[in-house]
């Protein structure tokens, strides 16, 4: 039966229920909202969503490496997306700063971008064939999420959770005033490897759903609409989490009802969110 939208929101929310692929992808998208809401709202905090962009690509040659050695797509996923995080925290470290160099860490990560997508070029040439699902590769497939990959998702939240619970405090002070943290004798250096190794790992496991263009609109766009309209941490992650669930289950039912592609209907709702928390901030200044 082709969907139908009526004035019923109830009977909408049935149809939607009613199969068990929506079911499935209502649950990942909870599950990516969260995990990219409280993820990006601290990577917008530390000023790192260059390095979030660049993870986000590191689906590619991930893909690529794993299609050319015979391996699942999403194991090069996890070894490119984390390696990738490794290798921007090594070329950030410089043994004669005293406290981390933001124009370092920013050359350090545009250049892990470039070997990496150029490491993706030469394995997709060696494996002479095409990737499977390019289109997926690039904006992800929630329709198509199965139980095995929803229980994936899940432990890799709650891991990513429970670690950013242990390390939130000093990793907040460390974030917000680094001098101030190292005087307080707070690892600063290990807590911004042990984050962007967090941030890799939350990248891998969205984006074999939401693919590489749609992870980092739902890392940034929840976060940066959170922190335009209020300074508090905790209203602020709430306010992350709400935002990035809304334009997530929003979008899946006007894609679900209108045929629209998904990547579009949520980075464009994410962005209006943006836009609109901006307007707001503006306004009330």
């Amino acid at each position: 039966m082709e969907p139908h939208l009526s004035i019923n929101p109830i009977s909408d929310l049935e149809q939607l229920l009613s199969y068990p692929f929506m079911v499935n992808a209502l649950e990942a998208g909870a599950m990516v909202a969260v995990l990219a809401a409280v993820v990006g709202w601290l990577m917008v905090v530390r000023r790192e969503s260059f390095a979030g962009h660049t993870l986000s690509l590191m689906s590619f040659p991930g893909a690529a490496l794993a299609a050319l050695v015979g391996w699942p797509l999403v194991s090069g996923y996890y070894v490119f997306c984390v390696g990738g995080a490794l290798a921007i925290a090594a070329g950030a470290e410089g043994s004669a700063l005293a406290r981390r160099d933001r124009a370092q860490e920013s050359a350090a990560t545009g250049a892990v971008q470039a070997g990496a997508l150029a490491l993706g070029f030469v394995f997709l040439s060696i494996y002479g064939g095409v990737l499977e699902d390019l289109e997926t590769l690039l904006f992800g497939s929630f329709v198509g999420v199965d139980s095995g990959q929803l229980l994936t998702l899940a432990a890799v939240t709650i891991a990513v959770l429970a670690g950013l619970a242990l390390v939130g405090r000093p990793l907040l002070l460390a974030s917000v005033d680094e001098s101030v943290a190292r005087a307080r004798g707070v690892p600063v250096r290990a807590l911004s490897v042990a984050f962007l190794a967090i941030l890799g790992l939350a990248v891998a496991a969205t984006a074999q759903i939401t693919g590489a263009l749609l992870v980092f609109a739902l890392l940034v766009a929840p976060a940066a609409s959170a922190q335009q309209l209020t300074a508090r941490i905790g209203a602020g992650l709430a306010l992350s989490v709400a935002v990035a669930l809304a334009v997530t289950w929003v979008g899946l039912g006007v894609s679900y009802f209108t045929d629209w592609p998904l990547g579009f209907v949520i980075t464009t709702l994410a962005f209006l969110s943006y836009a609109s928390a901006r307007a707001a901030a503006a306004r009330r200044a």
